[in-house]
């Protein structure tokens, strides 16, 4: 097997890998619209307390979308945050979609999971969003 048959089976595979995350995140997508609409967030959130009242799935979806759209899922990432009140996971969804090489990994999902286990306190500065 040659370079370029490598390369074109490689192509050829990340392309299917990608259309697949792709109607996934589309799944994803109608089940959050159908259920979940709209999150009550208390206003001046920041992203670990925002990230308390975010459901599972819209973390997943926004992984999901940006591994199959790459740098192109970030305006996606940002009107769907701002539908659904989750305003102080817009930056940081946007900004990690805009970042080389960071589409495989799960941020969003990985982060979701740090929040929960270790305690929001140890994102957020003391009384930076407790209003002190």
């Amino acid at each position: 097997m040659g370079i370029e048959e490598f390369l074109q089976n490689f192509v050829l595979i990340l392309l299917s890998m990608m259309s697949v995350a792709f109607v996934i995140a589309l799944i994803l997508l109608v089940i959050i619209i159908i259920q979940v609409r709209r999150i009550n967030v208390p206003p001046g959130a920041g992203f670990a307390e925002t990230m308390l009242y975010t459901p599972l799935l819209v973390v997943l979806f926004l992984d999901v979308l940006d591994f199959a759209l790459d740098f192109l899922s970030a305006p996606i990432a940002w009107i769907v945050l701002d539908r659904l009140g989750l305003k102080g996971l817009r930056g940081i969804a946007t900004f990690e979609s805009l970042i080389p090489l960071t589409q495989p990994i799960p941020t969003m999902t990985l982060a979701w999971i740090a929040v929960r286990v270790l305690g929001k306190d140890r994102f957020i500065e003391k009384g930076y969003s407790d209003g002190r």
